[in-house]
C-alpha cells in the first residue's frame, strides 16, 4: 500500500481540505491511503472522518514564517522516524517551500506543491484594511514573497487552475488537479428543498446564500451591504451565511448595526452543505480573491443562480447560471442583478458539471494513476 502525505494547516471545511476530502472517500484505499501533516493541535472537522478512513493525523505547531529553525528541526525529526513517505503532496501555498524543504533533504522522491489561491489583483491596500490583526495581516504581505522559493524544492507542480498555478508558479508549466465534486450529492432535488426551506421558515422568500470562512478574502463586508441596500426595494428575500472564523463575531455586529440581522441566518459550520444548497436560490460570492473555489462547483450542480466576483477565475464557468460582477464598485450592480431574478425553477445541472470534467469519479482514477507512476519510477 502506498501512504502519502498530504499537508494542510488544519483540516477544517475550507475548500481545499474539501476537495482533498472527495478524493479521498473516493480513491482506492486498499492501494492508497492517506495521511495528514497539519499544523494546529486542536482537533479538526474531518479528523474524524480522517481516522475512520484509516488516515494518521500528524501534528505540529503553526509555522512561523519568521522563526522557521523550530519548524524544521521538528520536521527532520518526523521524517528520521517516518521513512515510509515517498509522496508528500502540499498544499500549504506560498508556505509549501517549508515543508517541502525538509521533505528534499531526506530524498523523498516526489514532492508536490499544489497552487489554491491566485492573489494577484490584491493590493497592499486591501491586505492593509482588512479587518484583521496586524500579525495576521504581515503574515499575509511574508506569504507573497515565500512563493518565489516553492519551485526549488517540488519535484511536481499542482494547481486547482491556471490562474492559481500562473501565480504561484510564475507562469511554469503545472499539472491541473480539478476541484471535482461528489455531484449526486448536490444535484437538485425538489422535496429536500421545500424540507429545508420549511425548517427555516423560508417558503416565501428569494433566498441568498454563502459558504466560506468568516476572513477578508471572502468579503463579508460587502455582501452584507449589498443584502442591506437589496432589501430596501426587495423586502422578501433572506440571507443564509455557512460557515465560521475570526471575523464572523464583527460580521455579526455588522448585520445588527444595519439592522438587518432578522433575515440572516448565520448557520456556522454544517456537514449537511449539500442539502442545505437546495433551500438555496441565488449564491452569492464577492471574494476579493479565490484559486478555483470548489464552492461555485458545488453550487452550480444544485442549480442555483450565482453571483461571483469578477477576481475570480473563468474556468468555474460551467452553466449559464453564473454571472461576474465587479466588487471595486457600489453594490448597484449586484442588487440589480438579483432583483432581476424572478421565481425561477432549478433545473438539473449535474451534466454540464460531468462534461466540464469536474466529477469526482473520473478525476479520482487520474490521480491514482499519477500516484502509482511515482512509485514505479
Amino acid at each position: 500500500m502506498i501512504r502519502i502525505l498530504q499537508v494542510f494547516t488544519v483540516m477544517n471545511r475550507g475548500g481545499a481540505e474539501s476537495m482533498i476530502m472527495n478524493y479521498y472517500r473516493k480513491i482506492d484505499r486498499s492501494k492508497i491511503q492517506f495521511d495528514f501533516l497539519v499544523h494546529r493541535k486542536e482537533k479538526a472537522a474531518f479528523d474524524d472522518e480522517i481516522e475512520s478512513l484509516g488516515g494518521k493525523i500528524y501534528r505540529f505547531d503553526p509555522i512561523s514564517p519568521f522563526f522557521p529553525k523550530k519548524y524544521y528541526n521538528e520536521l527532520r525529526a518526523f521524517f528520521k522516524v517516518h521513512p515510509e513517505y515517498d509522496i508528500i503532496h502540499s498544499h500549504l501555498n506560498t508556505f509549501s517551500s517549508f515543508p517541502l524543504k525538509i521533505a528534499k533533504e531526506f530524498e523523498v522522491s516526489c514532492r508536490i506543491a499544489h497552487a489554491h489561491i491566485a492573489i494577484d489583483k490584491v493590493s497592499l491596500a486591501t491586505l492593509l484594511s482588512s479587518k484583521e490583526n496586524f500579525k495576521e495581516t504581515i503574515k499575509k504581505l511574508v506569504k507573497l514573497q515565500l512563493k518565489k522559493k516553492v519551485k526549488n524544492h517540488a519535484t511536481h507542480l499542482f494547481s486547482c487552475g491556471d490562474k492559481a498555478g500562473n501565480w504561484l508558479f510564475d507562469n511554469a508549466s503545472f499539472t491541473t488537479m480539478n476541484n471535482a465534486i461528489d455531484t449526486e450529492k448536490f444535484r437538485y432535488n425538489e422535496s429536500l428543498e421545500s424540507k429545508y426551506k420549511k425548517e427555516f421558515d423560508l417558503q416565501n422568500d428569494l433566498v441568498l446564500g454563502h459558504v466560506g470562512r468568516f476572513v477578508s478574502q471572502k468579503n463579508h463586508a460587502f455582501l452584507l451591504d449589498v443584502f442591506a441596500d437589496l432589501l430596501k426595494v426587495k423586502p422578501d428575500v433572506s440571507l443564509v451565511l455557512i460557515g465560521d472564523g475570526p471575523l464572523r463575531a464583527s460580521m455579526e455586529n455588522m448585520a445588527k448595526n444595519l439592522k438587518i440581522e432578522h433575515k440572516i441566518h448565520f448557520l456556522g459550520v454544517r456537514t449537511d452543505i449539500p442539502e442545505l444548497c437546495q433551500m438555496l436560490d441565488v449564491f452569492v460570492f464577492p471574494s476579493f480573491y479565490e484559486g478555483l473555489p470548489v464552492t461555485l462547483i458545488e453550487a452550480q450542480a444544485a442549480g442555483l443562480k450565482i453571483l461571483a466576483s469578477n477576481t475570480i477565475t473563468k474556468e468555474v464557468h460551467l452553466t449559464d447560471n453564473i454571472k461576474f460582477l465587479p466588487i471595486d464598485d457600489t453594490t448597484k450592480q449586484w442588487v440589480d442583478q438579483i432583483v432581476k431574478i424572478k421565481t425561477f425553477k432549478k433545473e438539473d445541472q449535474v451534466q454540464k458539471i460531468i462534461d466540464g470534467d469536474y466529477d469526482i469519479i473520473s478525476n479520482t482514477k487520474k490521480i491514482e494513476e499519477f500516484y502509482f507512476q511515482q512509485i514505479a519510477n
